[in-house]
This record gives C-alpha cells, structure tokens and sequence, in this order.
C-alpha cells in the first residue's frame, strides 16, 4: 500500500512544488504533539489545538491564493481566445474555416486541460488536508476536522470555500463547453442557462473536468447539519464503488422511501387533535387519548426490528407491507365508531404501528444512495419528516363536518382513518409500479476468513486501478529519487495503515443483537440515547395532551387545537436552518445540546400551572413553543453527536445506531402517552402538573448526565 506522503510527491506537478500543503511536515508536527500530551499535561491540548488550527489556515491560505491566481490566468486566456474568436469572425472571407476552428478547438482543450490539473491539485490538497485532521484526531484525541471544517467553510472571509465551492472553476468550465459546442456545430447554440444543470455538448475533457469536480467535497452548511440528524450512516465510501452505487441508485425509490416518511408522519398526528373526542364518543374516558396515540408507537417498538432485519434481503418487501398494513389499520381505525368498539380503535393503531417502516427508509437512504447525493437525501428524510408533523394536525382541522352513506359515518372522528387508508392504498399501487429493489450486498460476519480476505484483496486492487483511472501520476514512480529517510517514512506509513487494517477488522462486522449492540455503547453514548429519549417524551407529552389541556384551559375546539399544532409543526425547518447555517458555525455541537436542553427545561418549567393566579393562553402558548423549538434544536444536534461518538459497528447490520436511536424515541412516546392516562385518572384539573414534574425531573436529569460525559462528546 502507498502512503499518502509519497502519492503526494508523485503526483505533485513540480512546477507548482511551494503550493502543496506541506503533509510531511505536519505529519511530524502531529507525531510531535502526541508525544508532548503523553508525557505532558491536559493543559497543553488547548495550545496544541490553537496552534494547529494556526498552521492549517496558513497551508489552506497558500494554497487557495495560487488558486486564485491560476484561476486569473486562465480566465484571462478565455477572455483573449473570445477576443480572437470575434475578431476573426469579422474578417474572415470563407477561406481555412476548418483549419480556423481546429485551432480554436485545440486550444480551447488545452484551457480545459490545464483547468483540469487545477482540479486535480485541488483534490490533492484537500485529500491532504481531510487525511492530516483525521490522524491529529487520533493522535491528539480530539475530534478537531468537523470543528475545523464547520468554523471555516461558512465564515465571511472564507478561504475554505475556495476548496468546497467552485464558482469560478465551473464559469470557465461553461465557456469552454459553449465554445467547443458552436465550433464543432459550427453555429451557436442554445444559451447554457436554459439548459438546466447539464450542459447539451459533452466534450471528454469537460467529462474528465466534471468528473474531477465531482469528487470534491461540498460545504458544510444546513443540508449538512440536517444530513446528520441521519445516524444510520455509513463511513466513507472509497471512490471504486462509486459506480456501484450509482447502479443501485434509482430516484423514483428514493422518493417513495420519502413519501412513505410523510404519510407515516401525517398518520401519527392526524388524529392528535380529535383522540379525546373519538374516546368520548365511544364512552371511554378523554384521557385514553394518550393511549390511542401510544398504541401506534408500541407496535413500532416490534415493527423497527422486524422490518429493519427484513430489509437485509428486500427493501420493496417492507414497503410493500408497510403500505397494506397501515391501509388495513387506517380501515379498522374508521370503523371502530360504527362498531362502537374502543378495541376494535386501538387494534386500528396497533396495526399502525406495526407497519412503521421509517428504520428502512432510513437505511435505505444510507445503503442505495450514492455519497455525493446521500446529505440532501438524508435532509429530504427530515424534511418529510418534519412537514408530515405539521400537515397531520392541519388536515385534521380541515375534517369538522359528519355525513353518512352506506351506514358508515364521515366525522371528524373517523375522517383520518378514512383519508389515510386510501392514501396508503394509492401509495400501495405507486410502490408496486414503481420501486425498483436494489442490489443486496451481504452482512460483513468474519473478515479473517479466507473468501472475505480474497474479495478484500480483490477490492484493493479494483481500487488503485479506479484511482489510477482518474488522476495519473504527473510523475512516474522511476522517476523519483527518495532518499532513504523518504522510503523509510513510506515503509512505515504503510505498516501503520496494514496495522489500522487488521485492528479494524472487529469494526467492520455488524452487531447481531440488541445485547451486542448495548455492550458497544460507550458512555457518551448512552447518554446521547438517554437524551433523545428525554426529549421524545418531552414532546410527545406536550402533543398528545394539547387537545385535553387546551379544552379544560381555554375551551378551544378540534379546529384551534389543530393550528396550534400545525403552527408548531412549521417552526421545524425554519430553526433547523438556522442552527444548521448559523449556530452550528458558532459553537460547538455540545455546547449546543447543553443550551438547548436548559431551553427545553424553561420551556417546562413556564407550562406549569402555579395555581395562583389564572392560567393564561399566552403562558401556555409561550411554554410550547420554547419547549417544542428547543427539543427540536435538541434532536439535530443530538443525532449528529450520536453519529459521532457511535461505534462504527453500529452503522451497519438490523442493529445498527438508526434502529437503536428510533427505539429510544419510540420507547419515549410509549412511556409519555400511558402517563397521560394515567394521571388522568386524577383528574383533568391535574393533568398538566402531574405530567410536566416527571418530565422536568427527566429533563434535568439528561443535563447532569450531558454535563458528566461533557468532555467525551467530539
């Protein structure tokens, strides 16, 4: 294997030698500072950080300003070749026009082909720089590259920015495609900006500049951070099975996993607003909404396991099922109040549940989505998501009449059954037309036997034929003179990387229970889950008690109670953008689920009613909002924590982090909704209070638990 110290000195353009980030000398200054907090103190590491951080932005500043400056030269090269173009376009008499537009031809490839060794001396760096924070992470045991990354890509006078987005890079690339178009059509052609994303003429040196484009990283800004709320990631996919991902990659399943997000959202909080009244008018007592609710969430208990094991062999299987399941669920849900059956409503929602397909909509997003694409599908994920929270309870509010036909009953009551099984009943027909199963690939069980060593040594070798492929070496291998401290440094770098190989060989095999999986949970971990249980439960007792409390309070009928939700439903994206494009760029993930955890305790605390002086619409709405936005804020950064402190044992396998993370919350919502009913046998006028207390109880205790592992959390 060859070290990425000597791949860079081969594939450096040696003109250009002082540009590349200096990785040989950072190399020993990481080896440097491991030694000093080995046999140094804890103080050291903040120095060492700074420090650091100091030398990246000196070797990202070098390399960015010759960027700029062969970007000019470039550009003024096109600017010069447009010039001739029309001068001669003028004076020309009909006489050499092939030879004119070869010429052109030739020498607007050659701007391309020196635009493409730009990109490729940019892909160097940025590898350099991506390698050279992961080995100061394991070196220093501080996770410095997202913080890094996160605090340079979006700051006004980036320099980062330069290596994530190519504005320029990709205006010279459309002029250059433009120009070769007309000169081999020999006419001008259709103005690239009506041309969508993809240019019409396909030139193969604009193919391999795409290409090389493609392979660069793009900013970390709200698709990022909403990309993380996805822990069901894999690590990095290395670049030959990028073309077998986009094999597996079909769009229109991507979309049906997202739809069934939606629907399934919308299903859990369409009957939100009328469950107390639906349980009334079937003599049961108002507070059994908490268990019409939870009943949907127990059964998913089951489903996330059963259906995220099935979705090891099909994907289209538990879509399948998932979609007649709930139709069937939806169906018994509706006729309950026919049958004036309050079982026959809770089978409805149990059936529900168990057609909970999220754990796989998850995991297909992380398995057949190629890595350049999975972010803004995991962001679309949390999108459908977070609109289906909100459109739920605004379709309720929609349903306030009642009809009869057939001697079936149309109410408020049973209208989201009704309009949920025949969306699950269409979405059924648009899974069985339209999804395509992905190739499957098999669980990693023992990587020292011999067949996986086999195929292990078989992909290494696809690999460095892929990537040789793509960049060539500017200079051969016989070429080179290394000296024998050079040769030494490559030995020994590639030793350390066999060494990782082997040592992570127990990484890579996926977890086959959920005792397995409990045993790899670290301490930050646990507290992680723990927190995401916490904040589960906190909304879910402020949603599935808003129709009981707000009616006792304020009298507010199915209609307000349902734009009151619809409303705090709305606030999801708005404040993960923010946190994702700003807050995130500012403080550290922690630091933000520490804040967001007292935010969400506030929120707790102003719901109380004190009981000496009246509970107002105001408080209660204040309480809400705080409470609901924080524990929000508090999702996304929590899930991006948990993917980074997880065991990358738990990225892949039925019991991987998704599935745990998914339990922990469902778990919470059970938990949440049998309290409701409960402490509604205490009555109504202490419902509030006596279901707020053990939240804030959990709530407190979660920041105790984040402030003891504080220091564990990168």
């Amino acid at each position: 294997m060859v070290g990425f110290g000597k791949k860079l000195e081969e594939r450096r353009i040696p003109a250009w030698e002082g540009y590349y980030i200096s990785y040989k000398m950072m190399k020993k200054k990481v080896k440097h500072y491991g030694e000093q907090l080995q046999n140094g103190h804890k103080e050291d590491r903040k120095r060492i950080l700074k420090e650091f951080s100091e030398m990246l932005d000196l070797q990202v500043e070098k390399m960015v300003l010759f960027l700029l400056i062969k970007q000019g030269q470039l550009a003024l090269q096109l600017s010069k070749l447009a010039d001739e173009r029309e001068a001669e376009d003028r004076e020309r008499e009909g006489g050499g026009e092939l030879e004119r537009r070869n010429r052109l031809r030739h020498a607007y490839r050659a701007v391309g082909e020196d635009l493409l060794s730009l990109l490729r001396f940019v892909d160097l760096n940025a590898t350099g720089l991506r390698k050279i924070l992961k080995k100061f992470d394991k070196t220093v045991g501080y996770r410095l590259s997202d913080e890094y990354v996160a605090s340079r890509s979006n700051h006004p006078f980036s320099q980062l920015q330069h290596i994530f987005r190519h504005v320029g890079i990709g205006s010279m690339v459309a002029t250059i495609s433009r120009n070769l178009a007309e000169l081999e059509n020999g006419k001008p052609v259709t103005s690239i900006y009506e041309q969508k994303s993809k240019l019409g003429f396909q030139d193969p040196i604009i193919e391999s500049i795409k290409k090389a484009e493609d392979r660069l990283t793009n900013s970390a800004s709200f698709l990022r951070f909403l990309g993380q709320q996805l822990v069901n990631e894999r690590e990095d996919v290395p670049e030959e099975e990028e073309e077998l991902e986009l094999e597996k990659y079909h769009f229109i399943s991507l979309v049906l996993n997202l739809v069934n997000t939606y629907l399934y959202m919308v299903n859990t909080y369409i009957i939100v607003p009328t469950a107390d009244k639906y349980a009334t008018s079937l003599g049961a007592a108002p507070t059994l909404c908490g268990v019409i609710i939870g009943s949907m969430a127990v059964a998913q208990l089951v489903s996330s396991v059963y259906l995220s094991a099935w979705s090891n062999k099909s994907y289209y299987g538990p879509l399948i099922f998932s979609s007649f399941i709930l139709c069937f669920g939806n169906l018994m849900y509706a006729l309950a109040y026919n049958f004036n059956s309050v079982t026959m409503l809770l089978v409805g929602r149990l059936l529900c549940g168990l057609g909970s397909a999220r754990a796989v909509n998850r995991r297909y997003i992380s398995d057949c989505v190629p890595s350049k694409s999975r972010l803004q599908a995991s962001a679309a994920f949390v999108s459908a998501s977070a609109l289906g929270m909100a459109s739920g309870p605004a379709l309720a509010g929609l349903m306030e009449f009642k009809y009869t036909a057939l001697g079936l009953t149309f109410n408020a009551n049973t209208l989201p059954g009704w309009i949920m099984a025949v969306a699950w009943f269409l979405y059924l027909i648009w899974v069985l037309l339209g999804f395509k199963e992905p190739a499957h690939e098999p669980l990693i069980v023992d990587e020292g036997s011999p067949s996986a060593s086999a195929n292990n040594h078989a992909k290494r070798g696809e690999s460095r034929e892929g990537e040789d492929g793509l960049l060539e070496p500017f200079l051969s291998v016989d070429s080179l003179k290394l000296s024998d401290a050079d040769l030494d440094e490559a030995e020994a770098e590639a030793e350390a990387s066999n060494s990782d190989r082997d040592s992570n060989k127990q990484s890579k095999k996926a977890a086959t229970s959920f005792l397995e999986a409990y045993k790899l949970l670290t301490a930050p971990v646990k507290v992680q889950l723990y927190v995401y249980f916490m904040l589960k439960f906190a909304m879910e007792i402020l949603l599935s008690e808003s129709s009981v409390v707000t009616q006792y309070y304020f009298d507010w009928n199915t209609r307000s109670v349902a734009l009151f939700l619809a409303l705090l439903g709305l606030t999801v994206l708005p404040v993960n953008w923010v946190v994702g494009s700003y807050a995130s760029n500012i403080f550290q993930d922690r630091e933000l689920l520490v804040g967001a955890e007292i935010l969400t305790c506030l929120g707790l605390v102003i719901s109380f009613d004190y009981k000496i002086f009246p509970y107002s619409v105001t408080q209660y709405v204040t309480g809400a909002f705080i409470l609901f936005v924080s524990a929000e804020v508090l999702e996304g950064v929590n899930l991006s924590l948990l993917s980074k402190v997880m065991s990358s044992r738990l990225s892949r396998g039925t019991y991987n982090g998704g599935l745990l993370s998914t339990e922990a919350g469902t778990l919470a919502r059970v938990v949440s909704d049998c309290a409701i009913t409960l402490t509604g046998y205490l009555g109504q006028d202490k419902l509030l209070n006596a279901t707020m207390a053990p939240t804030l109880l959990i709530g407190i205790l979660g920041v105790v638990g984040t402030l003891y592992t504080y220091d564990s959390m990168f």
